[in-house]
């Protein structure tokens, strides 16, 4: 048995709670500055609204005044669940309960890719950097990956998901800690290729979301199938040409952290969803505005923060189905896709 403390007590910070604990290790999570109220109401009814359950009793809640009282006792891991938007915040924290620079082994669930000056830059190596800009060097990060939804997680049903380390022995020893008989973890050493297809899987989402709307006749039922599966084969493809291009393995996009939560995300996420809406001729703004004006669409974030760098780096005739999807963002326009580029 182990300590784990999982910082971030949205709905996947609290269902990774439940392999944790399940695993006999102590778990406790620590609400971000922005979950104080959350808190309380879990600690005095034990109910997740966003997982729609009750809270198993042996998953510990705290507000994140308490970091450091939960820290008098080292953790063995560190699970970072906050928002791609709470990086920065979570470095403050982390360096609050840093010891002589160093930390326990970090784990990170949250997801992202951001623009660093004029290059990409994947959220764990912006964390690293983060962090190192405070003292604290040599830390040991990894990545978790794959197609593995919150509320399915905290119900306990069978998921499959991969831990990513560049030293691979890293990535075995967690999942040695953290698999059970429904959560079951796979290793890789290619944390670039791992968290790149994290992050883009949600601008194809959105593409294989549009796939009914973009046919003429507006096929009922499911006739729209053989566009999709046009779609998605497109897709790999060119997931496999970006992720190569950050350096990743294009291997990696045929396995669980690509293909695997790509299906799970195109299958009626909310990038799918807006997706939808595109692909019925709907502008982004509006659909936005009117449709889904209080849900996050991660798709469209990460289009907007890397959209035009991408551009820079690519055409249409390379990736035609993403730089359709980042023109119909970034221009506010119906979705206009070169299908005589496909590979």
């Amino acid at each position: 048995m182990g300590k784990i403390v999982i910082i971030g007590a949205g709905a996947m910070g609290t269902a990774f709670g439940y392999p944790c604990s399940d695993n006999k290790h102590e778990v406790n999570i620590i609400g971000t500055h922005l979950e104080n109220k959350a808190i309380d109401e879990l600690n005095k009814n034990r109910f997740h609204p966003s997982l729609n359950l009750e809270v198993t009793k042996s998953i510990k809640f705290f507000k994140h005044e308490s970091i450091k009282d939960v820290f008098k006792t080292k953790p063995d891991l560190i699970v970072i669940g906050v928002s791609s938007k709470g990086i920065d915040w979570i470095a403050e924290e982390l360096k609050k309960v840093s010891e002589n620079g160093k930390l326990p082994n970090l784990l990170m669930l949250t997801k992202g890719l951001s623009i660093n000056g004029k290059k990409y830059e994947l959220l764990v190596d912006k964390l690293e950097r983060l962090l190192s800009e405070k003292g604290i060097k040599n830390i040991n990060l990894s990545a978790v990956g794959g197609p593995c939804l919150a509320p399915g997680l905290a119900n306990r049903v069978h998921s499959g998901v991969v831990i990513a380390n560049k030293n691979l022995d890293t990535a075995k020893s967690l999942s040695n800690m953290l698999s059970t008989d429904y959560y079951h973890v796979s290793t890789s050493s290619d944390i670039n290729g791992v968290e790149v297809c994290a992050a883009i899987k949600n601008i194809f989402s959105m593409v294989i979301g549009a796939a009914s709307g973009l046919n003429k006749t507006r096929p009922k039922d499911n006739l729209y199938l053989n566009t999709s599966a046009a779609l998605v084969k497109q897709s790999i493809y060119e997931m496999e040409v970006f992720v190569e291009f950050l350096k990743g393995k294009k291997e990696t996009v045929k396995g669980l952290a690509g293909l695997g939560d790509l299906y799970v995300s195109a299958a009626g996420g909310r990038n799918s969803k807006m997706g939808a809406f595109i692909g019925e001729g709907i502008v982004f703004s509006e659909a936005k505005k009117t449709k889904m004006q209080n849900v996050t669409v991660e798709g469209a974030e990460l289009i907007f923060e890397i959209g035009n760098k991408v551009k820079e780096d690519f055409d249409d005739k390379k990736l035609p189905l993403m730089i359709a999807m980042i023109n119909a963002i970034l221009e506010d326009k119906k979705l206009d896709i070169k299908w005589k580029n496909f590979n």
